[in-house]
C-alpha cells in the first residue's frame, strides 16, 4: 500500500489523439506548441493555414517578418482571456469586424428574448420563450383615462354631435326613405325643401328659436375648447351690420359658438342686435338639417339671403338693428389653416363689402385667436398634387375638404373632434358705410377699394393688438396671401 502511495502519478498525455482515448479536454494552443505536437520540446506546430507559431523559441527570421505582418493592425490583443488566465491572440478578418461582431451580439441578444437560450438549456437551466405583452409597456395614442369628469364627456358629446350633424340628420331621413309607410310624409317633404322652400333666403328668420340658441348644451360646447367673445367697443342697435370672421379654419367652430349660438353671450354684449350666422346654401337641401339650422336662425350666404335679412325686419323694419357673419375666406382659406399661423384670402374678397355699400352695413372685422389651432392637416405647399385634386374639387362642387385630423372620442391623437385648445373671438371696431346706388345700382370702385383698405387696417390692428394676449406660441405674423 506505501509502494502504491509513494509511486508517481501518470502524466497527461499531449498528443490530442491519446487525450481523446482518455476523455481528456485537449491542451491550450501555446501549451501544445510549447512542448512539440508530439509532446516533445520545442517543436513547432503550423496551423491549417500554414501560419507559424509566434511563441517559436528558435526566433527565425521567417517567424518575425510572419509576426511583424500580422501586427500590422490586423491583430486583436487580449480580447479573450480563458478561465485559467490564457490570453488568446486572434486576427480579425477584415476592418469591419468589431462592427460586425456588435451587430451580431445585438441580434444574438434579441434573439434570445424572442426564443429563450438554447445553450443554458443544454447546461440543465431553464429556456425561456418571448415575453408576452413585450412593447406594449407605451402607446403612441395617448389614451383618454376612464375617470374623465362627467363635465367633459358632456362636452365631447356636444361637440361630437356638432361636428357629425349633417351625416346623422342625412342618414336619418334615408333610413325613413326604406320604410314604404312613411312615404307619403317623406316625398311631399322632400319636394318641398328642393322647389318650393325659401325659408333660408327669405331674411324673415321665421324659424328661429330663440329657446333653442339659448339651450345650455351650446354652454357646453362653447366650453370644450374653451372659447369666448371679446368686444372692443359697443355698437349701436340703430344701425346695420356685416360681421367679416376670420379666419375660416377647419370647420369655424368658433363663428358657430358665438354667432349660430348664445353660448358666448353675443345678445348681452351687443343688445338690440339680431346676429344671423350664414352658410352655404346646398346646407338648406339637405333633408332635416335644413330645420335644423333654421331653428338655430342660420341663413344662407347668397346674395339674395343677405340682402333680404339687411332690408326687412329689424326696429324699423328695413333691417336697422339686424347683422349678418360671413366666413369670408371660404373654402379656399381652410386649406391654409394650419397651426399658429395665420394666413387670410381677404384682397379678392370684395363681394361682401360691395353688399354692404348697397344695403349700407357697416363693416365689423373680426378675428378668431385660436381657430386655425383646433385641427392639423396636410400642408398643401408639400403636397402640390393634393393640393390641385383640392382646387379641381372645389370648383366643380362649390367646396372643398382638407385632409385634416385632431383627436378621437376616447384618445387625444387620432381622429376628427378638434382639439382642445383656446378660442379668442375678438369683435374690432365698424367700418362706417355709406349706401350707394341701392340694390340694382352700381358702386364706385375708388370708393369700393377704400372701404376694403379701412377694413383690412382694422383687422390689421386687432392682430397686433392682441397677438401678445392670445396667439403667444405664433410661428408668424398676419398674412393676406391674396
Amino acid at each position: 500500500m506505501s509502494a502504491a502511495v509513494s509511486a508517481p502519478l501518470n502524466a497527461e498525455p499531449s498528443p490530442p489523439q491519446e487525450r481523446a482515448d482518455h476523455n481528456l479536454p485537449p491542451k491550450s494552443y501555446a501549451e501544445a506548441t510549447a512542448n512539440g505536437s508530439d509532446g516533445t520540446a520545442g517543436g513547432m506546430a503550423f496551423q491549417a493555414n500554414g501560419a507559424a507559431s509566434l511563441n517559436d523559441v528558435n526566433g527565425s527570421t521567417e517567424v518575425n517578418e510572419l509576426k511583424q505582418n500580422i501586427d500590422d493592425g490586423r491583430v486583436l490583443y487580449n480580447k479573450h482571456i480563458s478561465h485559467n488566465g490564457e490570453k488568446l491572440t486572434s486576427i480579425k478578418p477584415d476592418e469591419t469586424y468589431g462592427d460586425g461582431r456588435k451587430h451580431d451580439t445585438k441580434l444574438t441578444t434579441k434573439a434570445r428574448e424572442r426564443t429563450g437560450n438554447k445553450e443554458d438549456a443544454d447546461n440543465g437551466k431553464l429556456a425561456s420563450g418571448r415575453r408576452a405583452g413585450a412593447g406594449w409597456e407605451r402607446s403612441a395614442i395617448r389614451w383618454a383615462p376612464l375617470n374623465v369628469p362627467l363635465q367633459r364627456r358632456l362636452q365631447t358629446l356636444v361637440v361630437l354631435w356638432h361636428t357629425m350633424s349633417i351625416p346623422v340628420l342625412t342618414t336619418i331621413f334615408l333610413a325613413l326613405c326604406a320604410i314604404p309607410i312613411a312615404w307619403p310624409l317623406v316625398i311631399p317633404y322632400l319636394v318641398y325643401i328642393l322647389i318650393y322652400s325659401d325659408e333660408a333666403t327669405s331674411g324673415t328668420l321665421s324659424r328661429r328659436s330663440s329657446r333653442l340658441r339659448r339651450s345650455k348644451i351650446w354652454s357646453l360646447f362653447a366650453s370644450y375648447f374653451p372659447a369666448r367673445l371679446h368686444r372692443t367697443v359697443k355698437l349701436e342697435p340703430t344701425r346695420k351690420y356685416i360681421f367679416g370672421y376670420h379666419p375660416h379654419g377647419i370647420i369655424s367652430h368658433g363663428a358657430f359658438a358665438a354667432f349660430g349660438t348664445e353660448a358666448l353671450g353675443f345678445s348681452d354684449l351687443y343688445p338690440g342686435i339680431t346676429n344671423s350666422l350664414l352658410t352655404l346654401d346646398s346646407n338648406f337641401r339637405l333633408p332635416f338639417y335644413r330645420d335644423y339650422a333654421l331653428a338655430l336662425g342660420l341663413a344662407s350666404v347668397s346674395r339674395e339671403s343677405i340682402e333680404n335679412l339687411l332690408s326687412k325686419g329689424g326696429a324699423d323694419g328695413s333691417g336697422m338693428g339686424r347683422a349678418v357673419t360671413i366666413v369670408v375666406g371660404g373654402a379656399k382659406e381652410s386649406l391654409d389653416a394650419q397651426p399658429y399661423t395665420l394666413r387670410l384670402v381677404l384682397n379678392s374678397r370684395k363681394g361682401f363689402v360691395k353688399l354692404a355699400i348697397r344695403v349700407g352695413a357697416d363693416l365689423v372685422p373680426i378675428l378668431a385667436f385660436g381657430e386655425n389651432e383646433l385641427y392639423d392637416q396636410v400642408d398643401s405647399e408639400e403636397h402640390v398634387w393634393i393640393h390641385k385634386f383640392q382646387m379641381l374639387v372645389k370648383k366643380v362642387m362649390g367646396f372643398t375638404v382638407p385632409l385634416f385630423h385632431a383627436r378621437g372620442v376616447f384618445n387625444y391623437d387620432v381622429g376628427l373632434m378638434p382639439y382642445r385648445r383656446s378660442v379668442n373671438i375678438v369683435v374690432g371696431r365698424p367700418v362706417k358705410v355709406v349706401q350707394q346706388g341701392g340694390k340694382d345700382g352700381k358702386v364706385d370702385e375708388a370708393y369700393l377699394d377704400e372701404v376694403h383698405r379701412l377694413y383690412v387696417d382694422e383687422l390689421k390692428r386687432l392682430w397686433e393688438s392682441y397677438k401678445d394676449t392670445f396667439a403667444q406660441e405664433r410661428q408668424g405674423e398676419l398674412e393676406i396671401v391674396e
